[in-house]
């Protein structure tokens, strides 16, 4: 049977039910990103740098930071974002309200992105299903304040999950995902065309956030397990070969310049976003990974390095297994705050006592910590660009010190217990679906390789928000319809 892909052309994506929905719903989510914009403006220290870099770009045409009063080319950073605001400021000028403003559109559009992979995702719906699912696609993320609060400050996060909501949206088409039904030349072109436009925008993703190939990583092992029959190997590796050449298109350049200026290829960010040179304390990192999974406690030790002193009263009960392990720790940290600075000598007495712990308890290292990681970016009432303690526990405690603190917390962690659960619900109902499938397996991907950095900050996990309220919106379909398309599958 031949396959023709789903145009990316709104009026062919959605049913006509559905804009009745888009202007109310997109006016709503305006609303509210304005709201962050005007009562909640933030701004992180990565702000700076991303600032620095597109006024350098911009107005001196030279891609990097100021040193010892010179100017000097940087790849210490990729420059999707750089660029995005070199824009702005091109058009608008300097100001960061400008910059908010034009993520708030940014966002709107991503909210029309999700609500078209809900539409892709009950394709097996009637019309009308469809037209539910895509609104409530839409009103779900449009009204979600977790994605809406970046739009208020200058990072990576809005334009990182646009490029991803559209990447997933291009290959859920269905000559991206049918391989078994390419039957001819003209079906193998529009598969070659989805699966190149998705690396490409991939390829543009990754110039903004370097963890996004990731994204290509979850539809090349969704599509290989799913057609692994010998007979599908040759059209597997067509979309391999297709997905890596639209992925490199975009990096190519930025590689190009990086070896010409710098004296080396490099095609993606630098992990700790470090200058060529820089010695890395992955010692100090490789030991706080047996042990840290609270956000918090970035603040109190990893970001503290080099520029504040470690108090040992800050170090959790958790983080040493006896009094002579506790004493140890205290020594190195006290050096530490005497020298100002993670010597190398330090750095590798932090890495041996993270082999020492990891080889005591290899399961609490390589198991259980990755899995409260996850669950610590992910059960979270996300109040890190709010002026909010996000303190619950002791709860009449918590509630009698600070009331509103309370409240907003709790009801903000309920929120986003609710988006996980009506998600999860949605996917197992619909885990015959193979687009649902996909998006599984790229919130798994995207989630186990956060657990592997050196800190596990929450909104990292927020890019992952529109596609998961695309699943979660198939639960909007008529009652009892999604089970029995079930039951006839099975």
């Amino acid at each position: 049977m031949p396959v023709h892909p789903i145009t990316l052309r709104l009026h062919t994506m959605f049913p006509k039910a559905f804009y009745r929905n888009l202007l109310p719903a997109l006016l709503a989510g305006l609303a509210l990103r304005l709201f962050f914009i005007w009562r909640f403006p933030f701004y992180s220290g990565d702000t700076a740098y991303y600032e620095e870099l597109a006024r350098n770009w911009l107005y001196h045409h030279v891609y990097g930071f100021y040193s010892h009063g010179r100017l000097l080319a940087s790849d210490a950073r990729a420059p999707g974002y750089p660029a995005f605001l070199a824009g702005i400021y091109f058009l608008a000028g300097t100001g960061r309200k400008a910059v908010m403003l034009a993520q708030a559109l940014v966002d709107l559009a991503t909210c029309v992105l999700a609500a078209g992979i809900a539409s892709r995702l009950a394709t097996d719906a009637s019309e009308a299903a469809r037209g539910r699912v895509a609104a409530a696609a839409l009103w779900l993320t449009a009204l979600c304040p977790f994605t809406a609060n970046y739009a208020a400050v200058p990072l990576t996060e809005v334009l990182a999950t646009f490029l991803t909501t559209l990447a997933l949206l291009i290959f859920l088409s269905a000559a991206g995902m049918a391989i078994d039904r390419i039957s001819s030349n003209r079906d193998l072109l529009h598969g070659a065309k989805v699966w190149f436009t998705g690396g490409l925008v991939v390829g543009f993703g990754t110039l903004v956030r370097p963890e996004t190939p990731l994204l290509l990583a979850a539809v090349l092992l969704a599509l290989w397990i799913r057609y692994r029959h010998p007979r599908n190997w040759k059209r597997l590796a067509l979309a391999t070969l297709w997905m890596m050449v639209g992925l490199v298109l975009p990096l190519a350049p930025w590689a190009a310049r990086n070896a010409v200026n710098l004296g080396r290829a490099q095609f993606l960010a630098p992990r700790y976003a470090e200058t060529y040179g820089d010695v890395l304390p992955t010692g100090f990192y490789a030991w706080t990974k047996t042990w840290m999974f609270r956000f918090r406690d970035a603040y109190l030790f990893t970001w503290k390095l080099s520029s504040q002193p470690i108090e040992v009263k800050d170090l959790p009960s958790y983080a040493v297994d006896s009094p002579e392990e506790f004493s140890r720790v205290a020594s190195l940290l006290d050096r530490y705050n005497r020298v100002h600075a993670m010597t190398s000598q330090l750095d590798l007495e932090f890495g041996e006592l993270a082999r020492e712990r990891a080889k005591r308890h290899p399961i609490r290292t390589y198991i259980w910590i990755p899995i409260e990681r996850a669950a610590a970016m992910w059960f979270t009432p996300r109040i890190t660009l709010l002026p909010y303690s996000g303190r619950l526990w002791p709860l009449g405690e918590s509630h009698r010190s600070n009331p509103t603190d309370f409240e907003v917390t709790l009801g903000l962690a309920t929120l986003n217990v609710l988006y996980v659960a009506m998600g999860l619900a949605a996917a197992w109902f619909w885990r015959a679906n193979p687009g649902v499938l996909l998006i599984v397996a790229f919130i798994v991907v995207r989630t186990a390789f956060l657990t592997q950095l050196q800190t596990c900050e929450p909104r990292y996990v927020v890019v992952c928000f529109p596609a998961l309220l695309a699943v979660a919106a198939q639960l909007f379909r008529r009652s009892g319809q999604g089970a029995a398309i079930e039951v006839r599958r099975e």
